[in-house]
């Protein structure tokens, strides 16, 4: 029993309104604790709300139904080989044993629902255990209308996000969009009718009634929470952990301009996210070069949960990693685009200053990342490196911050991003010139690929080989979905840089989410989820949704071991 002096006092208290935060609250009242979640945030739902809101489920229950197949020695097959012993088996255990009761749960309990994509493939579909599909699942669409209006304090979704930056779209349906996939025209019209004739939503926003990615994700998590009376308060910032005996029993909360002394009866679980917006931190632990403004997260993540545990002895681990995604800063945001697939589409290269490939440009966007830094430490001429492709892309496809050009032609685009975020010419020497690549080395490159696009195969790196590789090509495109000539003017080339969407280093945590001292015994009534806890995955991405497939899993495990529950 604590001896504090306490302004308010719950079961538990959840710092962080983010996916893993809020499946954690869920979990704990479900289990009879009172809870509350504190976000430091004007608006709630963190990274989550931007992502694409998947989650990386083995042996979910729909896989079956899909006509897939899966295994608990597969996919612990999988997850041992790609962490290579930089994770217990005993915690890699909890996640394939637990993920799949997490969303049972979410979905009878909650409902919380999730679909499995059956063509998603694994990040590694190659590898042992890896599946070309059916572990991913992404939310269920959700009717906005059902927060009422809590919506507005719901962190909006990137313009990218969406169809004509009005309309939402599924990641099947932007996939079967993209790909010009069977039935895309009719889903198009679908999606505009839908819209436009919700007459009486269009009278009131030009928001989308219908929430999918992460924007559904957190809306359902929400409107579970309102059901369930859970409290959430915002601009309610950390600032410290109170611990007795060895123990963790409150938090100290600033909230407008004021202390605020909270109560922990059984529990503190953070799930305050990684430091991707801390540049000071940036610099001590993630590889040189660094800028928070590579970034492709909110801005809303500087690491108080990390400091906070820090501050009481917590270990950490794999602070010098993060979730890496290829991207494109833009003048008038805080956050930059991220190139999730348009690498894999045919007719595009990637150099470096030398105007050299060095990496097959449609590897998982984590190993890409990699890539670039490796390729940084030998030369320090790929950060940034260089997108490059010509006209027939251009019109065809999106990049990055730009749409094709037959939806956003060039005399749409913002004037300030002309020689910043874009550089065009009528000749590939012209480009080079204009953006410094070496121009040999770039005529070399562009040759090279034009070659492979005639073969149908990339004998330098292999680009389209894997089923992973081929999600997001042209499937109207041959030999090779990933491959096509580079050879209409105009030529365009952007800058890239290594960013994220989050930092995977934080609190080292055991299987059940308790936060590790450096003894590697637990800190009383503290646990981690999410990016301020050390990756389940270690250096590695095994599939679309595993940053937040084990931010909820961890989150429920958490609720689980602070209820006793075995």
């Amino acid at each position: 029993m604590s001896d504090q002096q306490w302004d308010h006092e719950y079961d538990v208290i959840v710092a962080g309104s983010g996916a893993g935060g809020m499946s954690a609250a869920l979990s704990c009242q479900e289990r009879g604790l009172s809870t509350l979640v504190v976000e430091k945030d004007s608006v709630y739902g963190g990274t989550s709300a931007v992502s694409g809101g998947g989650v990386w489920i083995p042996c979910n229950d729909q896989i079956e139904g899909l006509g897939g197949d899966d295994t608990r020695e597969e996919a612990m097959t999988y997850v041992k080989h790609l962490t290579v012993g930089e994770v217990p088996e005993t915690k890699l255990a909890a996640y394939v044993d637990n993920a799949r009761l997490m969303v049972r749960e979410m979905a009878e309990r909650h409902d919380v629902h999730f679909q499995a994509v059956a063509q998603y493939p694994d990040y590694f579909p190659d590898q042992p255990g890896g599946k070309p599909g059916f572990r991913t699942m992404e939310p269920a669409p959700f009717d906005v209308s059902k927060l009422g209006e809590e919506r507005e304090n719901q962190r909006p979704g990137y313009e990218g996000m969406y169809f004509l930056g009005r309309m939402s779209m599924s990641q099947v349906e932007a996939h079967t969009m993209l790909s010009r996939g069977r039935g895309w025209l009719g889903l198009t019209l679908g999606m505009l009718l839908r819209y436009w004739l919700d007459i009486p939503w269009r009278l009131r926003t030009k928001a989308d009634r219908r929430a999918t990615l992460g924007q559904s994700m957190v809306g359902q998590l929400r409107h579970a929470m309102q059901k369930r009376k859970i409290p959430l308060w915002l601009d309610t910032a950390l600032d410290s952990l109170v611990e007795e005996d060895g123990g963790v029993t409150g938090v100290v909360a600033r909230q407008q301009g004021r202390t605020l002394r909270l109560g922990a009866r059984r529990g503190v679980i953070m799930a305050s996210g990684g430091f991707e917006a801390n540049q000071a931190m940036r610099e001590e632990y993630l590889p040189h070069p660094t800028d928070a403004s590579w970034s492709v997260a909110p801005g809303c993540n500087e690491g108080d949960g990390i400091r906070a545990g820090q501050a009481l002895g917590a270990d950490t681990e794999f602070m010098n990693l993060t979730w890496g995604t290829p991207s494109i800063p833009t003048p008038e945001q805080s956050w930059a685009a991220g190139l999730f697939m348009e690498r894999q589409l045919p007719g595009c290269v990637v150099v470096n200053g030398q105007g050299r490939r060095f990496v097959n440009e449609a590897i998982a966007y984590t190993e890409f990342v990699y890539a670039m830094i490796e390729e940084h430490q030998k030369n320090g001429a790929a950060v940034p490196c260089w997108l490059v492709f010509d006209a027939t892309f251009r019109k065809k496809y999106p990049m990055g911050p730009m749409m094709p050009s037959i939806m956003q032609p060039d005399r749409k685009l913002p004037a300030a991003w002309e020689n910043k975020v874009y550089w065009k010419a009528d000749t590939l020497a012209e480009l080079a010139e204009k953006t410094g690549i070496d121009t040999d080395g770039l005529a070399r490159s562009v040759a090279d690929i034009n070659r492979f696009s005639v073969l149908g195969k990339d004998e330098q790196f292999g680009k389209g080989g894997t089923v992973f590789d081929r999600y997001y090509g042209d499937p109207q495109v041959t030999p090779n979905p990933c491959l096509a000539p580079i050879e209409k003017g105009p030529f365009y080339a952007m800058k890239v840089y290594p960013g994220e969407i989050g930092t995977k280093g934080g609190l080292k945590t055991d299987e059940a989410g308790r936060v590790l001292r450096d003894d590697g015994k637990p800190i009383g009534g503290l646990y981690a989820t999410g990016n301020c806890s050390g990756a389940v995955m270690g250096r590695t991405y095994p599939g679309p949704g595993a940053t937040l497939g084990p931010a909820m899993t961890f989150g429920y495990l958490a609720a689980k071991d602070i209820a006793r529950e075995n």
